[in-house]
């Protein structure tokens, strides 16, 4: 005798699926905290972060022209950014001292990384324009993105969902110690 599956309700169609919920992410897809525009004044993210504490801007590092802050809206647990100071767009607007300071912040960030979660690889660039992806296009900022073999599993593969296995504040407070 076979058994119909349960009715779930409130949830959409039975199909035997547990649901994993991740109501934080709502905020990042109706884009809350996106500048109005694209200027400085316009409620920029990056310009404003570095107004704030350390702790509070989730800051790691600061340097003469950029800084290293992690992602709000993390792809995988250490995902940071590198961040000129300067409100501008493209990367060809940077001028040599900070194209070669957001370099160095780069290179500090994969060793610090290397050194105190292990990773194995990293994803590293930057998202030119929004019809590249670039969530807040206003602004220049690079990825870094740790990698560990294995991390592709089912979370993100069905679940649709990351697992971060550290509050972004222990991170930050972890790597900015190291930097």
């Amino acid at each position: 005798m076979t058994s119909e599956p349960e009715q779930q309700i409130g949830v959409g169609a039975p199909d035997q699926f547990q649901r994993l919920w991740t109501p934080h992410r709502m905020a990042y897809i109706q884009g809350e905290n996106k500048p109005s525009g694209p200027g400085a004044e316009d409620g920029c993210p990056f310009c404003t972060i570095p107004e704030k504490s350390d702790a509070d801007g989730l800051i790691i590092a600061r340097g003469e022209r950029v800084y290293a802050v992690l992602n709000l809206y993390p792809y995988n647990g250490g995902h940071l950014m590198t961040v000129p100071f300067r409100h501008l767009a493209d990367y060809t607007e940077l001028d040599e001292a900070e194209t070669l300071e957001l370099a160095e912040f780069t290179k500090r960030a994969m060793t610090v990384l290397r050194r105190v979660s292990g990773a194995h690889g990293f994803n590293i660039g930057m998202n030119q324009g929004a019809v590249a992806g670039a969530g807040i296009a206003a602004h220049l900022h690079q990825h870094v993105v740790p990698r560990w073999g294995g991390d592709t599993n089912f979370m993100p593969v069905v679940g649709h969902t990351r697992v971060l296995p550290q509050l972004l504040a222990d991170t930050r407070a972890m790597l900015a110690e190291a930097w």
